[in-house]
């Protein structure tokens, strides 16, 4: 893939920015400042500072051995995001997108959230540099993560109910563009997700390739290799981008997105334009973003961030879908074995990772990534298992 390519934001036919000309002149601006920033000495030895002191990396690459043993095969190490400060990887992004706006002089955040998560992070951030803050959340979202809304509110972010269509991630994400172009003055809208027009998608990676190079590391000091494979769940696409980053140049590890059998993307999508980009995208009969459903909030989502379409596209990674009923078993196993709760998210990861260990070798390694802890999910799962 050429330089030139990703400069324009474009990953082989992928990316790009389909935005009315007034929200480009803002992305254009925060372009200009990212590009600026993301090699400056000061910015990212503040950037450490924070990841290191408060999100607490770096985290560890735990030697699964338990479900190792029970499932007879490859070795499983467990890259831990679930540790991080707020449970999941989406603090990573959250801390270098908001060290940016700071720069920018903005005095606001907006955010749009799935799941929660990455409201959370948000809302944390925000907390914890004194910036006003409002996340945008699918009416329906916010029923079922009625917790971390309220986790949100008790950071100081407002959170906004968003009825218009599903009521889900897809339009929380129209609702905060909105905002954006509205208020761009003041206001650094802070994406989630390895989605939406150029050059969020560059950025999200940027600020997420972190795991990846962590994990590297870490799998080379323990067992001297490279991984046979880095696994994790792909739903908008940041944490398994940030998982794949470092072993893109690497042919020989593969890379191995899941998604839910619910929402299959990159399995099923077909290229078309949503939120302003373009990627692999479920249409309904009408060529409209169909309505997708998990049991893993964070993994509702009609499209995928345009890098992910492009390594599918080539086959550098591949991509498999598990049904919710497994992603449930597997959130079961990981907790018994490994004293581990992972989220519903993450446990797609782990129930491929089991189906895969056993038809390996000792000697192969398998990394998941373990994008964040399960408490979010306890009263969810609980209900379920009680149905």
């Amino acid at each position: 893939m050429s330089q030139q390519t990703v400069e324009k934001g474009y990953f082989g036919q992928f990316g790009g920015s389909f935005v009315p000309e007034d929200l480009q002149k803002v992305l254009d601006i925060l372009e200009e400042n990212f590009e600026k920033f993301k090699n400056d000495p000061e910015f990212n030895e503040e950037l450490r500072y924070y990841l290191r002191e408060y999100v607490g990396r770096e985290n560890p690459l735990t030697y699964a051995k338990n479900l190792t043993e029970a499932l007879g095969g490859a070795k499983v190490y467990l890259k831990r995001e679930d540790l991080n400060h707020t449970g999941a990887h989406k603090i990573n992004n959250a801390i270098g997108q908001i060290l940016l706006a700071k720069r920018m002089g903005a005095t606001r955040i907006i955010a749009e959230t799935g799941a929660g998560q990455h409201g959370v992070a948000t809302a944390t951030a925000c907390a914890m540099f004194g910036m006003d803050c409002t996340i945008y959340m699918g009416k329906h979202d916010t029923e079922r993560q009625a917790l971390n809304v309220f986790r949100m509110e008790l950071l100081g972010a407002k959170v906004v109910p968003v009825e218009q269509g599903q009521g889900r991630l897809k339009d929380a994400v129209n609702a905060a563009l909105a905002d954006y172009v509205e208020n761009y003055q003041n206001t650094f809208y802070l994406l989630g997700s390895a989605v939406g027009p150029h050059p969020y998608p560059t950025i999200v990676k940027h600020f997420q390739s972190v795991i990846s190079e962590e994990s590297k590391k870490q799998i080379l000091e323990k067992e001297g290799k490279l991984p046979t494979a880095v696994i994790a769940c792909a739903g908008g696409g940041s944490n398994a981008i940030g998982a794949f980053a470092h072993y893109i140049e690497e042919p020989n590890v593969r890379l191995i997105g899941v998604e839910p059998e619910e929402a299959p993307t990159l399995t099923k999508g077909v290229p078309a334009i949503i939120h302003g980009f373009k990627c692999l995208t479920l249409l309904d009969e009408n060529n409209e973003p169909m309505p997708t459903y998990s049991i893993a909030a964070g993994l509702d989502y009609p499209g995928i961030g345009p890098e992910h379409s492009y390594l599918k596209e080539t086959g550098r990674a591949e991509y498999v879908t598990v049904s919710g009923k497994e992603a449930l078993e597997a959130f079961q196993q990981l907790s018994k074995l490994e004293g581990i709760i992972p989220a519903l998210e993450s446990s797609h990861a782990v129930a491929y990772a089991m189906k895969l260990a056993p038809q390996l070798s000792k000697e192969d390694i398998v990394i998941v990534n373990l994008s964040g802890r399960g408490d979010k999910d306890v009263e969810q799962v609980f209900e379920m298992l009680k149905k």
